[in-house]
C-alpha cells in the first residue's frame, strides 16, 4: 500500500517523473478500468542494446513508479517492444559475417541468419541480448516481438483496420514527403514471396475486408494477402497501429522523433485510438558536443560505463534533466559516481518533499522497495582515482586496499562491497585514461618554496594527523603571503598539477591522510628534485 502522505506530497512534487505521471493521472485518476495502465518502450534490433535502450526503459520505469505513487498503487504494465519485422537497411560495422548480412539487405530482421551463429535469426540473437540486458538491471517488463505478432496473426485485425482507412492515412503522410518519395509511398509494405524482401512499392487495396492488396514485384503484378506475416506497416503507421492494438498509454522518445510522434498521433486517431502520453527527451552528445552516432562509434557503451563506473551512477546520470542535451563520455563518469553517493547519503535526513526531488529516491524504487537509502561511501571515487593515479598503471587491488586501511574503518572488501567494486573501476579508469597521459609539471620557484614548507610541516605533524588537521595546515601555507598565491585555489591547483598530474583533485587533507604523510613527502621530494634538475 502507498502511504497517503507520500501520495499527497507527490501530487505537488516538481520532480520530472511526477510531472510526467500527472499527465496519465488526468486520463486515469484511479487507474484504467478493466486493465493495467500500459507503458511501452521500443527497440530496433538491427544492433546490440546500448545506453539509449537502457535510458528509455529506466526513464519509463521512473514514470511508471511515480504514477503508482500518485494513484495509490493503480496496476501498471511495461512492454519492451522489439521492432524485429523491420527490413535491414545497412550492415552495422561492429558485427561479424558482414557478407552474410549484406546478402540479406531488405529482409525482415527476424528472417536473417544470425551472424553470431547462436540463434535462429539475427533478430532472435539481439532480442535475447535485449532481454538479458534488461534482466541484468532487474527491470520488471514484458517482452513483445513485432515479428511474433505479425506472423501469428496477432496484428491481423489491426492490419485490416489500416486497409479500411488507407486513403485517410495517405492523406496524413503524403504532405510530409518529398515528391520522389510520394510516388512509391504506401502505409503497407508487402513482403516479396520471390525475394523475401520488405518492398517499398506503391500498393492498391483490392479488398480491405479480406486483406488483399495489389503491387508490382520484379515486373509482375501480384495480388497478395497482408495477413499472417506477409506484410508489415511503414514505420510511422506501424507505431500508431501498435499504440491502438496494444492499448499503449505512455511512451517516450527522443527529440529526433518529434515529427513522427505528431504524424503517428494523427494516424492513431484515424484508427480509432489516441496518441499515448509521453515525454520527448534530448539526445546525447559526445565530448565535442556532436550528436552520438552508432555508425561513428563516438558514444559510450553500457559495458564501458560499467567498467569505469557503477550501475547506480549510470542511472543517476540519466535521471538528471532529460529534456536537456547531455554529453556522454568517459569524463562524466567519476563525478556521476560521487554525486550519486552524495544524494544517497542525505536522503534519509530530508523531509518527504525533498526526498521526492532526490534522484536516488526514484532510482531506489525502479526495481525494488527503496532499500539502501542513507548508505555512504567511506572514500569518494574522486579520491580513489587520485590514489590509484599516484600508484601508477600497475596498481593492484591489494595495494589500493592496503592504503585504504589508513583511512577506512574495517577496511575489508567484504565489509564495503560498493567501494570494492569501485576499486576495480578506478584501476581500470586510471590504466586506460589517466596513466597513459599523466604528466606532473615542475613547480615554479614560488610553488617550490611552498611545497618545501608543506614538507617541513608534514615532517613535524606526525602520521596520525587527521584529514581535517592536514587540510587546515595546507590552507595556512596557501594563505602565507610569502608564497604569492593570489587565491587559495591557485595553491591547490599547483598541488594537483605538480603532485598528482591533474588539473583538478580532491581535498588534499583527505588525500594525504589516505596516501600517508611519508608517501606524500616522497611526492613532494620528487617534484622538488625535478625542479632542481630542470634548473641545473
Amino acid at each position: 500500500m502507498i502511504d497517503p502522505a507520500l501520495t499527497d506530497a507527490a501530487r505537488v512534487s516538481k520532480a520530472w517523473p511526477f510531472e510526467e505521471a500527472r499527465k496519465l493521472v488526468k486520463r486515469f485518476p484511479q487507474g484504467k478500468a478493466g486493465s493495467p495502465v500500459l507503458f511501452e518502450t521500443g527497440y530496433g534490433p538491427s544492433g546490440l542494446p546500448h545506453i539509449g535502450t537502457f535510458q528509455e526503459v529506466l526513464r519509463t520505469t521512473l514514470v511508471r513508479r511515480a504514477y503508482e505513487v500518485l494513484t495509490g498503487g493503480a496496476p501498471t504494465r511495461l512492454v519492451a517492444f522489439s521492432d524485429d519485422m523491420d527490413g535491414l537497411r545497412k550492415v552495422p560495422d561492429n558485427l561479424p559475417n558482414q557478407g552474410l548480412l549484406a546478402a540479406h539487405i531488405g529482409h525482415p530482421l527476424s528472417r536473417i541468419p544470425d551472424p553470431f551463429g547462436s540463434a535462429h535469426s539475427f533478430a532472435a540473437h539481439n532480442n535475447a541480448m535485449l532481454r538479458a540486458f534488461l534482466d541484468r538491471f532487474g527491470f520488471e517488463y514484458e517482452f513483445v516481438s513485432s515479428s511474433e505478432r505479425y506472423n501469428s496473426g496477432g496484428f491481423d485485425g489491426a492490419l485490416l483496420n489500416v486497409l479500411r482507412h488507407f486513403e485517410a492515412i495517405m492523406g496524413v503522410m503524403l504532405p510530409t514527403l518529398r515528391e520522389e518519395r510520394r510516388r512509391t509511398y504506401s502505409p503497407v509494405l508487402p513482403i516479396s514471396a520471390q525475394t523475401g524482401q520488405v518492398l517499398q512499392v506503391p500498393v492498391e487495396v483490392v479488398d480491405a475486408e479480406a486483406g488483399i492488396i495489389r503491387f508490382e514485384d520484379l515486373g509482375e503484378t501480384v495480388e497478395q494477402s497482408i495477413l499472417g506475416g506477409k506484410a508489415k506497416l511503414q514505420w510511422k503507421v506501424d507505431w500508431a497501429m501498435r499504440w491502438v492494438a496494444l492499448g499503449v498509454d505512455y511512451e517516450m522518445c527522443g527529440k529526433d522523433l518529434t515529427d513522427s510522434v505528431t504524424q503517428s498521433g494523427k494516424i492513431a486517431q484515424i484508427l480509432g485510438g489516441r496518441r499515448p502520453e509521453g515525454m520527448i527527451y534530448e539526445l546525447f552528445l559526445d565530448e565535442n558536443g556532436e550528436k552520438i552516432s552508432k555508425s561513428k562509434g563516438n558514444g559510450l557503451t553500457i559495458d564501458e560505463w560499467l567498467t569505469y563506473g557503477s550501475e547506480e551512477s549510470l542511472g543517476f546520470y540519466l535521471f538528471r534533466e532529460p529534456k536537456s542535451a547531455k554529453q556522454l563520455h568517459k569524463g562524466v563518469i567519476p563525478r556521476a559516481v560521487d554525486e550519486y553517493w552524495q544524494f544517497r547519503e542525505k536522503l534519509p535526513s530530508q523531509p518527504v518533499e525533498q526526498q521526492l526531488g532526490n534522484p536516488v529516491w526514484h532510482l531506489l524504487r525502479t526495481n525494488s522497495d527503496g532499500a539502501g537509502a542513507g548508505d555512504s561511501l567511506p572514500v569518494t571515487y574522486g579520491l580513489l582515482l587520485n590514489l590509484v593515479g599516484v600508484l601508477g598503471a600497475g596498481a593492484t587491488r591489494e595495494q589500493v586496499w592496503s592504503y585504504l586501511a589508513n583511512y577506512v574503518v574495517n577496511a575489508d572488501p567484504a565489509a564495503h562491497p560498493a567501494l570494492d567494486r569501485l576499486v576495480d573501476s578506478a584501476i581500470a579508469y586510471n590504466r586506460d585514461f589517466v596513466a597513459p597521459h599523466l604528466v606532473r609539471r615542475h613547480p615554479t620557484l614560488a610553488e617550490g618554496e611552498a611545497l618545501a614548507a608543506l614538507d617541513r610541516a608534514l615532517a613535524a605533524i606526525g602520521e596520525t594527523a587527521s584529514a581535517e588537521v592536514l587540510q587546515n595546515l595546507i590552507y595556512e601555507i596557501g594563505k602565507n603571503p610569502d608564497f604569492g598565491f593570489e587565491q587559495l585555489r591557485d595553491w591547490f591547483k599547483a598541488l594537483y598539477e605538480t603532485l598528482l598530474g591533474s588539473a583538478q583533485g580532491p581535498r588534499m587533507g583527505s588525500f594525504i591522510a589516505l596516501y600517508g604523510i611519508e608517501n606524500t613527502r616522497k611526492l613532494i621530494s620528487e617534484a622538488l628534485d625535478a625542479r632542481h634538475a630542470e634548473n641545473a
